[in-house]
């Protein structure tokens, strides 16, 4: 008997989200640049075989054959320093959003289902946190702990958690009321089916676009970390480039252009990327399309 699925039975939700994503114009088009950028960060590192630290040419060399990027203020390649520079900006981007959107969810989903005091007490918590400067909370935490990747990365997670809470809680209260989700709740099924199964998927279009804004605040958040020299030394990123030639952007543009176009063009495609996650992954959309 053929493996194959039979035409009348319906297409999975995850199959349906997947051909309404490549239907996105906008979504396939950041899929496109951030999947360029991460095989450039990946394997371009590798293949283009020079070490961002090690001194190549006199100092300001302007982009040639031998420097496709030029040299900046110390003669180290700029080409090399964008290579190897992505992997530390996208990892830490990744990481600092993951840990943002899974402490913003549950506290979200918790303070949702809960509600009285609960609820109360989360959600000051939460204000408490948002009315901290993030980037000047995030310092503190830096120059406290140290200067290291997975502390900048920690750093940035906790401070960025308070917009996704909110969101989560207000999209878990609205599914929360929804005539289905009173009924299980009345035919007995326990809070763990009813948040994780009912009342997340039914709120995820919202978080996955959250989440997707997230990778970028915090891609943002590790350039201006490194740009005032608050992050670690030993490790190349495109925020670390920029702080270190930013006093010599007359003498070598090249050297602050090419990081800053880095990350432009990284949290533009995360956020085109998060755009048509939130369409693919709306049932309501699916249904018009």
């Amino acid at each position: 008997m053929s493996a194959s699925v039979h035409p009348l039975r319906p297409a999975s939700p995850l199959y349906e989200a997947a051909v309404q994503f490549v239907r996105h114009p906008t979504g396939m088009l950041g899929f496109l640049i951030l999947l360029l950028i991460v095989v450039a960060s990946v394997a371009g590192s590798r293949l283009y075989g020079v070490d961002p630290f090690d001194i190549m040419s006199a100092p300001f060399e302007p982009p040639s054959a031998d420097l496709p990027l030029g040299s900046d203020y110390l003669g180290r390649d700029v080409l090399a320093g964008i290579l190897w520079g992505g992997r530390a900006s996208l990892m830490v981007g990744l990481v600092a959003a993951l840990i943002s959107v899974v402490i913003g969810t549950a506290v979200g989903a918790l303070a949702a289902w809960c509600g009285g005091w609960v609820d109360l007490l989360l959600m000051k918590l939460t204000e408490f946190f948002q009315v901290l400067p993030a980037l000047l909370f995030a310092m503190v935490l830096v120059t406290l702990f140290g200067a290291h990747l997975t502390i900048e990365t920690i750093a940035i997670g906790i401070v960025s958690w308070p917009g996704v809470a909110r969101l989560a809680r207000a999209e878990c209260l609205r599914v929360r009321a929804l005539d289905h989700v009173r009924a299980s709740v009345s035919a007995g099924a326990t809070p763990g089916y009813l948040i994780l199964r009912v009342m997340l998927p039914n709120a995820l279009p919202p978080i996955v676009v959250a989440a997707a804004l997230a990778i970028g605040t915090a891609i943002l958040f590790e350039g201006g970390l490194s740009f005032l020299g608050l992050s670690d030394p030993n490790v190349m990123s495109w925020g670390l480039m920029l702080g270190q030639n930013r006093t010599y952007l007359l003498d070598a543009w090249w050297a602050v252009t090419a990081p800053g176009a880095a990350i432009f063009l990284c949290v533009l495609s995360v956020s085109l990327v998060g755009d048509g996650l939130n369409d693919a992954v709306n049932p309501r959309l699916r249904r018009r399309g």
